[in-house]
């Protein structure tokens, strides 16, 4: 039996821009919104190549919350 890959809805504050073109091209990052100074997304498996998209940005908080895949 093969386990599914992980799903999780993130949410992320900047306290200043917001990587939004970087996010959009991470593999493994799909559904992405933007608001004022929020990403929304959903990051499918590891969550490396988000991570990395946020490189030198100032993330003020990052909430995570496992969805059923």
């Amino acid at each position: 039996m093969t386990k599914s890959p992980s799903v999780f809805a993130v949410q992320v504050s900047f306290a200043g821009p917001i990587p939004t073109a970087a996010v959009r091209r991470a593999s493994g990052v799909s559904d992405v919104d933007v608001g004022r100074q929020t990403l929304h997304c959903r990051v499918y498996g590891s969550f490396q190549p988000f991570l990395e998209a946020l490189r030198g940005y100032e993330v003020m908080t990052l909430v995570s919350r496992p969805l059923s895949g």
